[in-house]
Parts: structure tokens; sequence; C-alpha cells
């Protein structure tokens, strides 16, 4: 594939000339059901990209799910339940390569020519793996977790991919595959001059944050998020326990009232109005009508996502085909990329 070299980094909103000449390598791990923040931080902007014509790799990383944890906990259910996701949020199977990291052997191939590119001190540098490891639910870190961001480079570079949707906090992440590939190919050019891989640009998320309804950073393993398949009596119980504050007169104010504001951009994404707007509407409302405000936006919105998902859900067969399917292309893509590798090497 030709990618472009003139592309600076963008953020999601940007105009993206000639969509048809990028390839977007995104994903997730398989840890459990995803949230409204995955849908407005992530699977929106997927569709998106995936309607304006970008070809759109989409990774599950299970392998991944290991790097911070001892057990990959029912892997099996929640790689099937992440495809149902990804389908009901609009991305589609026949403009989309869905498939799973250990479903495409050539893939992690690559890690062990790579590794030889980056130094221990550079690892060891990786600011995002540093905050990883502060974080991690582990006694002692793993070598995977160590080495994460060489993985990382692998899942980017096998397709070849030019453009990778991060926030600005696995941005050293994206930096790692940046200076592997230019390493790379400085190292091991083609014959005629001509290299391997394209130095991969940010497509920098341009999604607000949304708070967690105990104040805290939106989690899978926090139980402060209402997750895309949660019923409507669901959504209205979470909501309801959502952490406000003792002012009454409701205001857009991220920087004074964080878990109100939150509340008030949630309805406003849902509503697809300003969250200026929607603070003046409750006005002295108060706690509960805004947060009967947010429970009858967010049902509302996601009423015919969550209709596709249980319809999809009764099929998991078909599920299990998108995740086959996925993997046929990705492998492909993978072997040849993996066979062009080891010819510069001179490793045939």
């Amino acid at each position: 594939m030709t990618t472009a070299t003139a592309v600076s980094d963008l953020t999601a909103s940007d105009p993206i000339a000639d969509p048809a000449a990028h390839r977007v390598l995104t994903g997730d791990r398989p840890t459990g059901p995803l949230h409204l923040g995955h849908y407005f931080g992530t699977l929106q902007n997927r569709v998106r990209l995936q309607d304006r014509g970008v070809e759109m790799f989409v990774l599950v990383a299970d392998y991944q799910v290991i790097t911070d944890r001892d057990l990959a906990d029912r892997l099996a259910e929640h790689t099937e339940n992440l495809v149902l996701e990804y389908l009901a949020a609009g991305l589609d199977p026949d403009r989309a390569t869905i498939f799973a990291h250990s479903a495409v052997p050539a893939l992690n191939q690559l890690l062990l020519p790579f590794l030889s590119l980056v130094s221990v001190a550079e690892l060891s540098r990786n600011p995002t793996v540093k905050d990883e490891i502060a974080h991690s639910s582990q006694a002692a870190v793993n070598g995977l977790m160590f080495t994460y961001p060489v993985h990382q480079a692998a899942d980017i570079l096998f397709c070849k991919a030019d453009l990778v949707p991060v926030g600005q906090d696995q941005l050293p992440h994206l930096e790692v595959a940046r200076t592997i590939a230019r390493r790379f190919n400085e190292r091991y050019p083609h014959t005629d001059g001509s290299t391997v891989f394209p130095r991969p640009k940010a497509l920098l998320s341009d999604a607000p944050m949304l708070l967690g309804t105990d104040g805290g950073k939106m989690s899978k393993s926090r139980g402060n998020a209402v997750s895309l398949g949660a019923t409507e009596d669901e959504t209205a119980r979470i909501i309801r326990g959502a952490k406000t504050d003792v002012e009454r007169r409701i205001s857009y104010d991220p920087a004074n009232r964080p878990e109100v504001s939150s509340l008030v951009l949630l309805a406003a994404l849902c509503q697809e109005r300003t969250p200026e707007a929607i603070a003046e509407e409750i006005g002295d409302g108060g706690a509960a009508a805004l947060k009967r405000t947010v429970t009858e936006s967010v049902n509302e919105y996601f009423r015919p996502l969550r209709a596709r998902r249980a319809e999809l859900a009764t099929d998991r067969g078909h599920l299990r085909q998108v995740l086959r399917d996925g993997a046929a292309r990705a492998n492909a893509i993978a072997d040849a990329t993996l066979a062009e590798v080891r010819e510069v090497m001179g490793a045939i």
C-alpha cells in the first residue's frame, strides 16, 4: 500500500485529503464491556473514519490482556462481546478488518526484530509504560508490560498503517513505533533504496473527556460507567448514583464543577447540542433534574444501538465469522510484511 508522506499529526475532526490513501490501525483490549466513554471517545470516530472511506484495521488485542494481569479471564467471551459492540456501533466488517491479536502469528513475529531496534533504557523512560506499571494490578511487572510499546509498534506496522488514533497520553507509544520504523528503514533498506515501513502519524483525539459516576476516570473495572449494553433501567440506576455537588443551579464549568459538568456534557453529546444550552435549560432544577435529563438523553440516543446489539447477540456464530474473515485478511497482509522484512534482513 502506498501511504501519504506529507501528513502531519491531525485531530479526529480535521478533514483528511484522499481518505482512501490512508490506513488506520486502532483497537481495544477485551477485558469487559465497553461503556459510554468508549463510544464517544473512540467508537463514534472509528465509524466516521470508516464512512469517510479510510481503510480501517480494528484490533482485538487479546494478547495484551496479560500485560497487567495474571490471567486472561473469560477471554473468548470478552473477545466476541467486543466484536458485538463494534458492529452495534456501526463498524462494517466489509469495510473494516476486525481481527484478534492471537490469530495473526506473523504480526507477533515482528516483535523480535523490532526489539533489537530499541534499548532497554529507552523502554524504561517511556512515560506511558511508567504510568501503566504504577497502576498495574500485578505484584511484579512482567516482560510483556515492559515491551508493550514494541508490541504496539508491531500492531501498527504489520499493516503499514500511516494514521493511528491516540490520546495525548499515548503519544510516547506512537513515537516508539515511529522510531522503530525509521531505524528499520535506515538499517534494512531495499536494494533500490525504497523503505519497508511508513512512519505513522498521530490522529489525535478531540473527544471530550467524560468522568465516571464517582467523579474519577471512567473505567470498566471501577464500576463507575454505563455500559453500551445496559438496559434503560440499569442506565437510570447508575446515573441516579452519580456524584454531583451541593449547588442547586446547574452550570457547565468543567474546572470548578467537574462532576456536574461531565453529566451536562453527556446529555449534550446525546442531544447533539452544546453543554451550555443544556445547563441553561435545566437551570435551577438541581441534580435531580440534571440526572433525569441525562438518563432520558442516554436512553433515547442509544436505543437504536442497543436494539442492534440485542439482535446481533442472538447469532454468536456471526461474531466468530467476522473474526475469522478479519484474521484471514490480516494474516495475508502480515505474512507479506514479514516476508518483506525477512528479505531485506537477508533472513531467507
